[in-house]
């Protein structure tokens, strides 16, 4: 990479993307040393918030920004980046099917898919946020062939953050003492967060935390419908927690997981642990630093897990076939 790493965000001036953006020109992605160019991505009709969000932006005088490039155009925005983080999606309505969404992103992930693969930089790396997150990845990586499939990324690191926050919380330690915390398969309510393989200050969390009713039952829900009970309370998606997460996969691909430890985000699965080959799936994965990564092996789940992991399968596998149909890929 250059001097100045360029960043692309999609979908900049929404709720995501707006507590985003300033993180990143903080140093919140690479560190406080290295330099930045923003390069922000919106639909034409939020071209006047873009205008908004740039000016904060030139107001807070980051040090680390070198140039922010407003724009509705996808090709002026992914032109040499080297991070592109998808935060920019349509979200489901009321009444809306589950395919109907598949169809309406799956040409927004097309396009942008295929023109990440012609201007972005030659060792770019994408994130999508934006929901069906999995499945529009998988979206984007087919019609991008020309970026190789392990630049590709889906978060679930929202989960992850969520479920070491519900495992602190109930063992009455600090979040920081929570690891080896994976979340497994699709960012959904499916998702399955490994409370088997964590490790609560070191000691794995079912020791710490013997109530296993609690942990197949309540910890679970807490953890897939979380996003559900922030939508209730604040009548809006989580918007803070989930830039959060993102910087948070960002910051640890490029630095690397600590010894010993893992991290979750979702892949092309290489048929690791059984994972058909060419999902975009959901796994511990070992931070090798500079995007670069691998899958943690020898893990091992209990049937209850087997059991959880085949459901997220299903339904990943169910949201391909429906994209696949809808986008004509």
């Amino acid at each position: 990479m250059s001097d100045t790493i360029r960043v692309a965000v999609t979908g900049a001036a929404g709720q995501i993307g707006y507590a985003l953006v300033f993180r990143i020109a903080a140093g919140g992605l690479f560190g406080p040393e290295q330099k930045v160019r923003l390069q922000l991505l919106e639909v034409p009709q939020a071209e006047n918030a873009l205008q908004g969000v740039v000016m904060e932006l030139r107001d807070g005088a980051f040090p680390l920004v070198e140039e922010i490039v407003p724009t509705s155009e996808p090709r002026k925005a992914f032109e040499g980046a080297d991070w592109t983080l998808c935060v920019g999606s349509i979200p489901r309505k009321p009444g809306m099917e589950r395919s109907e969404l598949l169809g309406l992103n799956g040409k927004i992930f097309v396009q942008q898919g295929k023109i990440l693969a012609e201007v972005a930089a030659g060792d770019a790396r994408v994130l999508v946020v934006g929901n069906p997150c999995n499945t529009n990845a998988w979206i984007a990586m087919q019609a991008g062939k020309g970026l190789s499939s392990d630049r590709w990324f889906a978060m679930t690191r929202l989960d992850e953050n969520r479920a070491k926050a519900r495992l602190a919380e109930k063992a009455g330690v600090s979040v920081r003492q929570v690891d080896r915390l994976a979340i497994w398969g699709n960012h959904s309510t499916t998702m399955y967060p490994d409370f088997t393989n964590a490790r609560i200050d070191g000691k794995p969390a079912t020791q710490v935390i013997t109530d296993r009713n609690w942990l197949e039952g309540d910890f679970l829900k807490s953890v897939q419908q979380r996003g559900a009970e922030v939508l209730k309370a604040r009548g809006l998606s989580s918007a803070a927690s989930a830039a959060q997460a993102a910087i948070d996969t960002v910051r640890t691909l490029h630095q690397g997981t600590a010894a010993g430890d893992w991290t979750s985000v979702a892949v092309c699965s290489d048929g690791s642990y059984g994972v058909p080959k060419g999902l975009m799936c959901s796994f511990p994965i070992k931070a090798l630093g500079k995007g670069r990564w691998e899958i943690v092996q020898g893990l091992k789940l209990d049937e209850f897990g087997q059991k959880k992991l085949a459901a997220t399968l299903a339904e990943l596998e169910e949201e391909k076939v429906a994209a696949a149909q809808a986008v004509g890929i």
